[in-house]
């Protein structure tokens, strides 16, 4: 793999799911945080929830962080209860249904799609970007999009790091290409599929999907998440290798390991 177009230093503590720490000059960001043991059960009405596997550190057991990226705040696999706890005095960026339903917490903000706030954080600014995702009918999902002059430009672009949150392929997504260069794409994938009264309907990326938005928005490097321990998962590590072996792009591929921090740049 090679190293992104990156001015700054850039790692990842993966804890599981779609659950990780950014680590990004100075300032880290948790994702998504889902802290509950294996075969914990959710019953959504349309699907029963069942993770097969513990977060790989605990809450007790996590370094310091400065600011939450949540998707939605909606689903256990992507906010759980002691995952919650963790919202509390922090600044969260997550959708506008989230950020009402979590409103009395102070350091919620609401983003619209393409909607860009600063993260202030220790003298260092980031801006977060949201993004628009399609994910369960009726529900709100916010992707991010992270820049800073600091990152560096790339043709003219400002280097960004993208974290997709649960969605499929949009075609809206492409237009980050114009706007930004994405130095590291972080993507929700697992092929999550549920079953409607007169469909069956596609939720979060496959593969090959993962692969087509990764090369339309020109990234440098894809770094998988959101694909395992979890039941209602119907792509896994197995078949993640074997379509990005089939779309070319392996070699650009940045695995994560569970309880690892891996140095990206």
């Amino acid at each position: 793999m090679d190293a992104p177009n990156l001015k700054v230093p850039f790692s990842i503590t993966y804890i599981g799911t779609a659950t990780a720490i950014f680590h990004l000059d100075g300032i880290s960001l948790l994702t998504d945080p889902v802290f509950s043991p294996a075969n914990t059960k959710w019953d959504m009405g349309v699907v029963v929830l069942n993770n097969t596997e513990s977060a790989a550190l605990k809450v007790e057991d996590l370094p310091p962080f400065d600011a939450v990226l949540l998707s939605h705040e909606d689903h256990p696999d992507n906010l759980d209860d002691p995952g919650r706890l963790l919202l509390n005095g922090r600044h969260v960026f997550t959708t506008l249904d989230g950020a009402k339903n979590l409103g009395y917490r102070p350091g919620v903000r609401g983003l619209r799609p393409w909607e860009t706030v600063v993260l202030e954080i220790g003298g260092k600014h980031l801006d977060i970007t949201g993004t628009p995702c399609q994910h369960l009918p009726g529900g709100e999902v916010t992707g991010f999009i992270i820049t800073a002059p600091r990152f560096g430009e790339t043709n003219g672009l400002p280097n960004a790091i993208y974290f997709s949150g649960d969605t499929v392929y949009l075609d809206e997504l492409v237009q980050m290409r114009n706007k930004f260069h994405i130095s590291v794409a972080v993507l929700n994938i697992g092929k999550v599929m549920i079953s409607l009264p007169d469909q069956e309907l596609q939720i979060t990326m496959d593969g090959r999907q993962a692969a087509r938005l990764f090369r339309d928005i020109g990234a440098d490097v894809l770094v998988p998440m959101h694909y395992e321990s979890w039941r209602h998962f119907r792509e896994n590590g197995t078949e993640l290798r074997q379509a990005f072996e089939e779309e070319n792009i392996m070699d650009k591929v940045c695995w994560l390991t569970p309880g690892e921090t891996r140095q990206i740049v």
